[in-house]
């Protein structure tokens, strides 16, 4: 087959660029063109391309064993259990490991908030992401990636996410009093069958446009879970690991949620690994409702176990929020000087600024070209929505010196400068 019959053999398309090789924060095509990668291949590489530790590892435990059935102990996964535990949320106490994505992780997770609350419901936010599988295509917050399929999962419903700049209440966060928790009561008094299981929530959306919620907004969430005898998950594939700045962004928002999940960072350099961190209460769901074949992998514990004890160190995380401070701030003074950027949102190294036209409305046409262009400016950056929303992404690795910060910022300002001028 030659170049183009292999394309076209592909099931979905992709760029006409062949990349060749990454190193630390680069991606590099076979032409010899080098990218800054503001979007860690797809959010995944929280230490950025080839990190010698974590290669070093992986190498390390292909000399001993590759895989292993979980019904027996070894030392890498051992050992990424217990750093879980010591690095989330002091309740989670439990980790179930033999998950292999984002997905399968989070609809365990529901699995076992509606085998421990003996409920079925889930409710899910406008814009959620969620996963990929059926279960959690049917709880998606977008109604373009259910509409193709006509069997989704029953038994679940959407509610106003906490996004203060295009409020779906129409309120100002001064004097909201916190609207879109409230009447998250309505929607089980009244779009429910009074059976929620569980509320699951990315704590700053992924594909939704990074909206990041407000002060107060997550206690009261966990109050208002506490009071129906919800059980509260945070699906952390995006937020954990480092990202915010904190292991996990319950830690950053100061909440125990009864679960997180966690995959993508935790491989550090793109090694397919995740997990489900529990508290007492949602343990007990036996062995064989949840279980994956390449779950519990020990080629991948051996790179989750290098990534967490990196990630974890008190300088790496200070220098995360270091960074993303200072991209937060030029681009909130770039926002001034560009009245296409009508919002900056982030934590740490989780980062995102909307678009808009002249009159204010979303505008998707110039977010896609504007991540299109990038790449000619040496930034890749990705879009939220899959293309439809109007937020562009900063999410690089985590690696990331205040240099390489510096020099996304000055490659933005080339790239606004033409196209937005």
């Amino acid at each position: 087959m030659n170049n183009q019959e292999v394309l076209d053999s592909i099931y979905y398309p992709v760029s006409a660029r062949k990349m060749d090789r990454g190193e630390g924060v680069y991606l590099y095509d076979t032409d010899g063109n080098q990218y800054l990668d503001c979007a860690s291949a797809t959010f995944n590489l929280s230490l950025g391309y080839s990190h010698p530790d974590v290669v070093r590892a992986m190498k390390e435990q292909l000399d001993g064993l590759v895989h292993l059935t979980s019904s027996y102990q070894s030392d890498p996964i051992n050992g990424m259990v217990r750093r879980l535990v010591e690095t989330s949320p002091a309740n989670l106490v439990k980790v179930h490991p033999k998950v292999s994505s984002g997905s399968s992780a989070n609809e365990g997770a529901i699995k076992m908030a509606q085998q421990a609350t003996g409920k079925s419901e889930v409710i899910t936010l406008f814009r959620s992401h969620v996963g990929q599988t059926m279960m959690m295509t049917s709880m998606s917050g977008n109604a373009f990636r259910r509409e193709p399929f006509p069997s989704l999962f029953p038994g679940n419903l959407q509610v106003p996410d906490p996004y203060c700049f295009r409020c779906f209440y129409g309120q100002q966060r001064e004097t909201c009093g916190l609207m879109c928790v409230d009447r998250i009561e309505d929607f089980i008094e009244y779009a429910s069958s009074g059976r929620v299981a569980a509320v699951i929530i990315e704590p700053i959306s992924g594909n939704g446009g990074n909206i990041v919620p407000p002060d107060g907004y997550m206690q009261k969430l966990r109050a208002l879970c506490d009071e129906q005898d919800i059980a509260l998950i945070f699906d952390e594939i995006q937020t954990g690991i480092g990202r915010t700045g904190h292991m996990f962004a319950a830690q950053h928002f100061d909440v125990e949620p009864d679960a997180i999940t966690t995959a993508k960072g935790l491989g550090g350099s793109g090694a397919q690994v995740a997990a489900i961190l529990t508290n007492e209460r949602l343990a007990g769901l036996p062995s064989d409702q949840h279980s994956f074949t390449y779950g519990s992998n020990l080629l991948a514990a051996a790179a989750a176990n290098t990534t967490l004890d990196i990630v974890r160190q008190p300088d790496f995380l200070a220098n995360v929020r270091k960074t993303g401070d200072y991209i937060l701030g030029r681009l909130e003074e770039m926002k001034m000087r560009y009245p296409a950027i009508v919002d900056v949102r982030g934590v740490g190294l989780m980062i995102g600024f909307e678009l808009a036209d002249s009159d204010g409305s979303p505008d998707a046409k110039l977010t896609n070209h504007l991540a299109s262009a990038a790449m000619e400016y040496g930034l890749i950056l990705r879009t939220s929505r899959y293309g439809r929303g109007n937020v562009l992404k900063i999410r690089p690795p985590l690696i990331l010196t205040v240099d390489q910060a510096q020099e996304i910022c000055d490659k933005l300002e080339d790239l606004f400068m033409k196209e937005l001028s």
